[in-house]
């Protein structure tokens, strides 16, 4: 949702004219913000589609937005594609079922489509992890994007990635594909969702203004887990020197979990239970509307974020977290394509990478703490040059560039 919302106010004055197809919210489990709507340009059409009701389905098992909706968005798209003239299909979510519609579409239709693969759609990565590991309903989920990626990708016309691994990934495994167009597109910022959320009410009642307060907001999963055991041995190697000082630090990670309210799973308190820093930990596992989450970045006074074991991931929402100017401590897997766009957009801020020595990478982070602790809350800058090559308009330009190239 984020990738089309970012470019809509783009599209037009980059030679597109675009009309949105999405599920009507009403059916949707998401945590809703209607604050969203004040980015989106005026006059923008929208057209909105049913989906079963989930009390119905859930009994026999299937919760997916997606094939929930699939039905839907065929009936309704068919409509349009009959009355009107388009040039291009674009998917852009990560309910991918949906994407082999395009096929159809195009085979009835002769619409070109291009898909954005903006996470892994059917991926080996949980295969050989332990159970207790893998996401819920692992077993059907795999062999349904087993069978339903390649009736989708064999067929589109472009394709669209954060991660150049996932490109190189597809074309490898369906060779019929290795010659159409391809992009490397990051999530971009949109600026005026700092000034939107600076101005909405929301807050974050959280935070303890007698703690030094770090943040990250986002998901958790058992794929951080290296990442986190880093953080949090540099936090108890802290504790452990300069208690005093390291006594005044806690750590929060929100909306860690994709499930329904009040129904997600705690990943990332049980490690920090295990490495007997629980009590500077809080997890909560509920998703924040998108504002409140941009507000209470920014009443932070440090952020953080765990990066996954997998070097493809790529962290979607990385920039508000630059233009909050608050000082950042990044762990990641160092091929990831996350600690290049940190390195130089915002070279102040602390990236550590691993694998490497555990120790001393954690006595890395231990550093970094004590220092934020020292000095206190402070303000860093960021590279604005090298930022603006990462803006919503430039990321749309990327995007309108590859369209023109399927449509020729």
């Amino acid at each position: 949702m984020q990738r089309v919302r970012m470019s809509l106010p783009y599209f037009k004055e980059l030679g597109w004219n675009a009309e949105v197809v999405c599920v009507d919210e009403r059916h949707s489990e998401m945590v809703k913000d209607d604050l969203l709507l004040q980015s989106l340009p005026q006059g923008q059409v929208i057209h909105t589609v049913m989906a079963f009701n989930i009390k119905w389905t859930g009994k026999i098992g299937l919760g997916s937005l997606a094939l929930r909706s699939m039905w839907f968005y065929m009936l309704r798209v068919n409509q349009l594609l009959t009355r009107n003239k388009y040039d291009l299909i674009y998917f852009s979510t990560t309910q991918f079922p949906i994407c082999i519609l395009g096929r159809y579409w195009k085979n009835k239709f002769g619409v070109p489509y291009v898909i954005d693969m903006q996470d892994p759609w059917h991926s080996g990565y949980y295969k050989d992890k332990p159970k207790n590991e893998r996401p819920k309903k692992y077993w059907f989920s795999y062999r349904l994007n087993k069978w339903l990626e390649p009736l989708a990708i064999k067929k589109a016309d472009g394709l669209i990635s954060v991660s150049a691994n996932y490109i190189e990934t597809l074309k490898v495994r369906y060779s019929v594909i290795k010659n159409i167009p391809s992009a490397i597109i990051p999530f971009g910022f949109l600026e005026k969702d700092m000034e939107i959320a600076a101005n909405s009410p929301v807050s974050s009642s959280i935070l303890h203004k007698n703690h030094f307060n770090c943040v990250y907001v986002g998901r958790g999963g058992h794929d951080m887990e290296k990442a986190l055991t880093l953080l949090f041995t540099g936090l108890k190697t802290g504790l452990s020197l300069q208690p005093d000082l390291f006594s005044n630090i806690r750590f929060y990670f929100l909306g860690t979990s994709y499930a329904p309210l009040g129904t997600g799973k705690k990943t990332i308190l049980p490690l920090a239970e295990k490495l007997a820093v629980a009590e500077y930990i809080h997890e909560e596992t509920d998703r924040l509307p998108f504002y409140q989450s941009i507000a209470t970045l920014i009443q932070a006074d440090a952020l953080i974020i765990p990066g996954s074991d997998n070097a493809e991931y790529t962290a979607s929402k990385i920039f508000p977290y630059i233009l909050t100017n608050k000082p950042l401590l990044a762990v990641f897997h160092e091929k990831s394509s996350t600690v290049q766009i940190i390195s130089k957009c915002s070279p102040q801020s602390d990236i550590v990478t691993f694998p490497g020595k555990p120790d001393e990478i954690a006595t890395q982070i231990f550093q970094i703490l004590k220092t934020w602790l020292i000095k206190g809350p402070n303000n860093i800058s960021f590279n604005k040059n090298e930022f603006n090559l990462h803006s919503a308009k430039e990321m749309t330009r990327n995007q309108t560039d590859l369209f023109n190239l399927v449509i020729k």
